[in-house]
This record gives C-alpha cells, structure tokens and sequence, in this order.
C-alpha cells in the first residue's frame, strides 16, 4: 500500500507528482474513488508543473483534489521554498497539517475544530514541539494585564468588539480568549443585535498566540477541552452574518484563522498574514484548518501553512482571504 510505503513514519518527507507527466489512463485510474484511499500516502503530496495548474488537461486536472500542494507557474517562488524546508525540518507537523486539511473540507465546522484541537493536544506532546520549545527562551510568568484585553462597545444594534493589548500587538492570550469568547457570546444570545464589528487597537489587529504562553499548559487534554468549550472561532461562525473583521498590521494565527469565519473581511493595505505554526512543531489551532480553506481552498492553505510566511493584503484580496481593501487608519 503506497499508504505504508511512502509514509512520513518511515522517512519520506514528501512525494512529489509531474502533474503534465500523468497519463490520461493514470489520472482516470488514481482519481477513480474507490482507487483514493489506496492512493493518499501518509504524508504531502505535491504536485508539480511548469505552467498554471489549470491550463493542463481536463483529464489530468482529476489528479489535483488528490494533491495536497500545487506548485506551478504562478506559485510564488519564497513560499514554495519554506513550504519545502518546514517539509523537512518538521514533517510529522506538515503531514498533520496536510492530514487535516483532506478531512476537514468534507467535515461540518463542528467536527473540523474538534479534530483540529485534537490534533493539536497531540502535536503539544511531540518531539518537534518540544524541540522548539527547548531552543527558545524563557517565559515570563510574572507578567499581567495592565488593562482589559478585550473592550466592549454597544451603540444602537451595533456591537463593535475590540482587542485591547495594542502593547503586544494583541498577542492572542488566555484572558483575551476569554473576554473575545464573553463579548461573542452575547452577540449570539442578544438577537437586538444587528451588526458585530470586530477589531483591533494599535498598530496591529492581532499578532497571533501570545508565545509567552506557548508550553505553559502540559495537560493536552485539558488542554483540547478547554478550546473546544471555549471558542471564538465557533461563535464568529455561528453569527458570521453579522460579523465584519476589520483588519490591519499584523493578522497572524489566530488573528486571520478565527476571523476568516465572519461573512465580511476588510483589510488595511499595510495588513499581512502569515501561519507560522507548523514551524513551532504545530499545526493552526484557533480554527484555521476549517475557516481558511474555505476562503481560499485546500491547496492554498496548504501553502499559507506549510510555508509560514507572509502574505500582503493583496494577495489575501486575489486568493479570497479577506472581501475588502481599505486604507490604514
């Protein structure tokens, strides 16, 4: 079974596919779905080609739902180079990436973020993550909070939501968790409100998870539980109607995967947004491996993610992450 044979467990970082090398009789048997489980190796599979992806034959274009990666033409060259080095220097992070990025798409949102979480918990626990965790310095525990992380407004129907750690460049904590999840749930409960606006102060709408707070908790599974019980991801969702994220400066893990689910996305010009997990031995865990791929597809989040690197914001506008330009404040 290629599933055994080409498996990250057993050394192979990644299998690579010359998409314009596929027979027409090769693409008709892979993409035929009772041959697609037999087909997918655990670990990434990267499609290659010269030219766009989508110029090759009808027949053909059958193989790219079974690639995990598309590397043509129009791939960006600093990408596809990092997404290649994280390839290597955390496979075990990419391969769960990849893994969850498959099942997620034909998953409700529910079940993408519980397997998401556990996926997560267990990557905590793995050699890449601690790893990381080894080579970095030291935590400051003692650190507090100087002020509310996360604000409040109500004007009319109008519930503007704002996180409030401009000194961090709202640095994605427990306790913003928690006041993000507070102000969300109200919106849920209080159907005299209208419209949610979502937010951030300073120069940056939020610049992920807060790495002061990476490797505090050791329970994995408290740890899971904890995020699936509270989620900002699950509520932007559930009133994504009424949810517009307003974004700008730095919009990083946390900060483009849980507002990727708000049904109108503007972003300053000066924006960017990056997945940098995979290169902590991780995998998106505020809800990125369900709300991006449905912005901007399996393949690109893929890229976003493997890559670890930046893209501006009109990129995030060509691909589909975010509906809107606007100018920076």
């Amino acid at each position: 079974m290629l599933a055994e044979e080409r498996s990250v467990v057993s050394g192979c970082r990644y299998l690579a596919v010359d998409l314009e090398q596929a027979t027409g009789e090769m693409a008709a048997r892979i993409a035929n779905p009772s041959n697609q489980d037999a087909w997918l190796p655990n670990t990434t599979v990267i499609g290659f080609c010269r030219k766009s992806a989508q110029s090759l034959p009808a027949l053909t274009r059958k193989l790219l739902p079974l690639v995990d990666l598309v590397a043509d033409g129009t791939t960006r060259n600093e990408l596809l180079d990092s997404a290649l080095n994280n390839l290597q220097s955390n496979p075990m992070a990419s391969t769960a990436l990849v893994q969850l990025l498959r099942s997620n798409h034909k998953m409700s949102v529910e079940d993408g973020l519980l397997l998401e979480s556990l996926t997560y918990s267990a990557l905590q626990h793995g050699a890449e993550f601690l790893a990381w965790l080894r080579q970095r310095r030291a935590p400051n525990r003692e650190s507090r909070e100087s002020r509310l992380p996360v604000t409040v407004n109500r004007d009319g129907d109008r519930l503007t939501i704002t996180l409030n750690r401009a000194d961090k460049h709202n640095a994605f904590s427990a306790s913003m968790r928690e006041g993000l999840c507070e102000a969300l749930a109200l919106a849920e409960t209080d159907y005299s409100i209208g419209q949610v606006l979502l937010q951030g102060a300073g120069p940056s709408f939020c610049a992920g998870g807060d790495l002061e707070e990476f490797g505090l908790a050791r329970d994995a599974a408290l740890a899971h539980l904890t995020r699936t019980t509270r989620s900002p991801a699950r509520l932007i969702d559930r009133i994504s109607k009424r949810t517009t994220a307003q974004l700008h400066g730095a919009c990083i893990g946390a900060g483009i995967e849980m507002t990727a689910f708000a049904g109108h996305v503007t972003a300053a010009t000066n924006a960017y947004f990056a997945l940098p997990e995979v290169g902590f031995g991780l995998v998106p865990g505020a809800g990125g491996t369900v709300s991006i791929p449905r912005r901007i597809g399996r393949h690109r989040a893929a890229l976003l993610g493997l890559s670890g690197q930046r893209i501006d914001a009109a990129l995030a506008l060509e691909w589909g992450l975010v509906d809107e330009l606007s100018n920076p404040r």
